[in-house]
């Protein structure tokens, strides 16, 4: 049983690392920091360039914990931070099935994380684990802007600037 753990700590890890380093640096075909922080500008994330920073960087750093099976609850804390984040911001809408672009395949991902949390931290650090991960991946969500609320900061950003030119 330890070595089946082991395997899939360590798999669902450097999974992550990839992921990760797509975000950040443009390896494995991935956008880097320019291109994710574009697309996470277009969900609603300001600004995007550091979300993909964040996301990115939670990923790779939460996938070698992972691997290096060294605080596994904070690594799996990370990995669920940024699952919530792809379920709230891509995949809920569409449902639970992969097949219809739904959050299927991330709440696997999350039960993984949420099974090692548990399997190498036991009953508290589980629970913390799934915490601290729904906190910040809720947390982060809560700090996007839809594309109306977006539109509507710009024009009063614009009508503001009018005015103190008018006043000045």
């Amino acid at each position: 049983m330890d070595l089946g753990i082991a395997l899939l700590r360590i798999v669902v890890g450097a999974l992550f690392i990839g992921h990760g380093t797509q975000k950040l640096f443009g390896w494995f075909g991935g956008h880097g920091i320019e291109g994710t922080g574009g697309s996470m500008a277009s969900l609603g994330y300001r600004p995007g360039r550091l979300h993909a920073v964040l996301a990115g960087t939670a990923e790779a750093l939460g996938g070698l914990l992972l691997v290096l099976g060294l605080w596994v609850p904070l690594g799996a804390a990370a990995v669920i931070g940024v699952m919530v984040n792809a379920i709230g911001a891509v995949h809920a809408e569409n449902g639970l099935w992969v097949t219809e672009n739904g959050y299927e395949y991330n709440l696997v991902l999350i039960m993984v994380a949420v099974a090692l949390a548990f399997f190498y931290g036991g009953g508290e650090w589980g629970f913390l684990a799934i915490a601290g991960g729904a906190a910040a991946g809720a947390g982060t969500l809560a700090r996007r802007r839809s594309a109306d609320e977006e539109a509507t900061a710009d024009a009063d950003a614009d009508a503001h600037r009018r005015e103190e030119r008018r006043a000045a």
